[in-house]
């Protein structure tokens, strides 16, 4: 299984990645093991999307890395309505 997750870092800053294990990967964000967050650590999981494949997670981490603060705001969130009209 892999997981798609966007953290939302102290300064409010989202961060999206890919990863077979959340809870290591969280844990490694918190110690400032990824270059992204180690100056900015996250507070919290704010979206998270399950994948059978690792091809399939890749394509879309790549795809949300692509979107605005405001789309993954609407993603996380739910707002649907919004996310279309984004």
């Amino acid at each position: 299984m892999w997981i798609v997750y966007i953290l939302r870092c102290r300064s409010g800053k989202l961060y999206t990645g890919m990863t077979c294990d959340l809870l290591r990967r969280w844990a490694e964000h918190r110690r400032g093991g990824a270059r992204f967050t180690k100056g900015d650590p996250p507070v919290c999981v704010i979206h998270v999307e399950a994948f059978a494949d690792k091809t399939a997670a890749a394509a879309r981490e790549r795809q949300l890395k692509g979107w605005t603060r405001a789309k993954k705001q609407a993603l996380a969130t739910g707002d649907l309505d919004h996310l279309k009209q984004l």
